[in-house]
């Protein structure tokens, strides 16, 4: 063989072993990155969509302790405020996808606020990836302590003969507290004036507390110590069973009325997150919302875990968005 035909021969067989090398190299860094999540010192965001002191906030806080623990760096909760969770979710789907930034997710409005096109949400239902839920918090309705209202008929009959006389909070536009009121005004006639608080339930009970609205539609959680310390007298419960933390008072149901409601809140991720990463965030989770510790102080503030699987949760929400379309156009209205 000829030394021209020697160099020729040596080079191609360089060529072929560095691109081996280089193919190898690459799978190697992909498993690398696909182990290396969460990276040491890197935090997580949790973005909470509402401000801090309301369910939401707390509950993102009790697990967060736990998160930490079992992802092995900081989570950092985040308060996003303002139009009944938009701006949080915008900031949650526009995100990396890398699972760096999570958050806090309550549907209805998580998914009814991409169906309104008048609320220009630049998120559908498919920006999200549910990663699991933690928690169904029944709605409810309360009044002030000395309201003339002593039952929930005498609240709605009152409201029938005269509709929109009393306002009603909700958490903003077309959330639970929203949808809520959509179904008792379609079941039972009585026509609330909704009052939207759009940073959440604890900036809707300082204005029921200051007595700025007759009534409060809120969720169990955000009622348990209000009952407890005589500030607000709950009417009835949107649930299909009396509510452990609220045994004495009965559910729309029992009242007559055929009227469930309320929020489902659990955790997601930006789409497009590595199904690897996913899995890591899905697994963190179920350990931190089925916490002992974490079940009890959700207990105590009146809320019962109800664990989902990402998968389920999921489905739970596509099961939801036909719901909401039935009521929506209600919603829809300008107040």
């Amino acid at each position: 063989m000829s030394r021209k035909k020697i160099i020729a021969a040596l080079a191609a067989a360089s060529l072929i072993a560095l691109t081996g090398c280089g193919a190898n190299a690459g799978a190697s860094n992909s498993a690398a990155g696909a182990n290396d999540f969460p990276k040491k010192g890197k935090s997580i965001d949790l973005i909470v969509a509402f401000s801090s002191g309301g369910a939401v906030d707390t509950a993102a806080r009790l697990i967060q302790p736990v998160l930490e623990k079992e992802l092995g760096t900081n989570v950092e909760v985040v308060n996003k405020p303002g139009a009944g969770g938009q701006i949080g979710y915008t900031a949650l789907t526009s995100a990396k996808p890398d699972g760096y930034t999570i958050g806090a997710t309550g549907s209805p409005s998580v998914v009814v606020s991409p169906l309104d096109p008048a609320r220009g949400a630049k998120y559908t239902r498919d920006s999200f990836k549910p990663l699991g839920r933690q928690v169904f918090d029944p709605a409810v309705i309360a009044v002030q302590p000395d309201s003339p209202y002593k039952t929930l008929k005498e609240l709605l009959d009152a409201e029938k003969a005269n509709p929109k006389s009393m306002t009603a909070s909700t958490t903003g536009i077309q959330t639970g507290e929203h949808f809520a009121l959509a179904q008792i005004q379609q079941v039972t006639g009585s026509e609330f004036a909704p009052v939207h608080f759009s940073e959440g339930a604890s900036q809707a009970t300082t204005a029921f507390l200051g007595k700025h609205v007759d009534v409060l539609v809120a969720n169990v959680s955000d009622v348990n110590d209000l009952n407890k310390q005589g500030k607000a007298r709950v009417l009835g419960v949107m649930s299909a069973e009396r509510s452990p933390a609220l045994p004495d008072v009965p559910t729309f149901k029992e009242s007559g009325y055929d009227v469930e409601a309320g929020t489902a809140r659990g955790y997601s991720a930006p789409a497009g997150l590595p199904d690897d990463v996913a899995k890591k965030l899905e697994a963190a989770l179920e350990k931190a919302i089925e916490d002992p510790a974490v079940v009890q102080k959700m207990k105590d503030l009146g809320l019962q875990t109800s664990y989902l699987t990402a998968k389920d949760y999921e489905q739970m929400w596509a099961g939801q968005e036909g719901d909401f379309k039935k009521v929506l156009p209600l919603v829809q209205k300008k107040d």
